[in-house]
């Protein structure tokens, strides 16, 4: 079965925790643990998220006086590397270099005129108070919002309209590579009408959406996005607060999920199940062999199975 599993920020750094090779290297290494434990069984692409780590280099960048900071594509394209790196380093340390594992930067095409470049909601970085937000906001000229009790830096997230050259990654599929790419939600990049040149945006692209769309294009049998929770909830936060364990993407509409959390993840496990019939799982990564046989997770079908 070819899966593909869409890592959150959690498989690379906890909450709260600091932005240290140290931390990004243990959990890597508990991520690539739990993946490794499916991939004999099954054929896998893995993308990944990126926003502490493209938030710190943004900071790094912005407080180097001698050269103009890195744009947001260039910096997508370097933590893309970085983390494909250390996946793909964990990943040959528990299988073995026998099996082919390849990291593939992944440029997509993102529409100029999207609404999404004159509201900015994505975030990145780490988390502030209000003073600190502030004060960026002044000095940087940076957008913030509220995540939860904090502040964190809020970029364009426009939709995903195509991947480029997707046919090296159908390739390597083919030659039942690991492939991990789309890191980040892919290097964003518009198409110039008249002359069909691209050209990078400062942008970061929702890496759960760009995962959906690929797992569409390479026709993935299960789409699994893997977080740092057992699944979708009812009412969360609440006393009545309920896991939903088999559900539609009909019924998952009439719910109420956060912009900043859940609610990209369930658009766009809802998404790949309306597009293709197939199944799709939201689930924590420690959890993987039961989701992939439908003991844990929230399972999104078609026409599910049972209650």
């Amino acid at each position: 079965m070819l899966i593909l599993i869409a890592l959150g920020g959690n498989a690379l750094l906890k909450r709260g925790e600091p932005v240290t090779t140290a931390a990004q290297w243990s959990n890597i290494r508990s991520a690539t643990r739990a993946i490794a434990s499916v991939a004999g069984d099954h054929q896998l692409v893995i993308t990944h998220g990126n926003g502490p780590q493209a938030g710190l280099l943004a900071l790094q960048a912005a407080a180097y006086k001698e050269a103009e900071p890195y744009t947001l594509d260039i910096i997508g394209a370097a933590t893309a590397g970085m983390i494909g790196y250390m996946i793909e380093q964990e990943l040959g340390n528990f299988l073995g270099y026998d099996v082919p594992i390849a990291t593939m930067l992944t440029r997509v095409c993102v529409d100029a005129d999207d609404p999404a470049f004159r509201n900015p909601t994505k975030f990145v970085g780490p988390v502030y108070d209000a003073i600190g937000a502030q004060e960026l906001a002044r000095e940087k000229g940076w957008t913030f919002k509220k995540d939860n009790e904090n502040w964190r830096r809020v970029v364009p997230s426009p939709e995903p309209q195509s991947i480029v050259w997707h046919r090296p990654i159908r390739w390597l599929v083919s030659q039942k590579a690991l492939l991990i790419c789309a890191g980040g939600g892919g290097i964003p990049v518009i198409r110039h009408a008249e002359d069909g040149r691209l050209e990078g945006v400062e942008a970061v692209i929702d890496k759960d959406r760009t995962s959906s769309l690929l797992a569409q294009e390479l026709s993935a049998d299960l789409f699994v996005i893997a977080t740092d929770v057992d699944g979708v909830y009812d009412s969360f936060g609440t006393p009545q607060q309920r896991l939903i364990t088999n559900t539609t993407p009909q019924e998952l509409g009439d719910g109420s999920y956060s912009s900043g959390s859940m609610g990209p993840k369930v658009d766009a496990a809802s998404w790949f199940v309306r597009q293709t019939g197939k199944r799709a799982v939201i689930g924590s990564l420690n959890e993987i062999e039961n989701i992939i046989c439908g003991r844990s997770g929230t399972s999104i079908e078609a026409n599910p199975k049972g209650p």
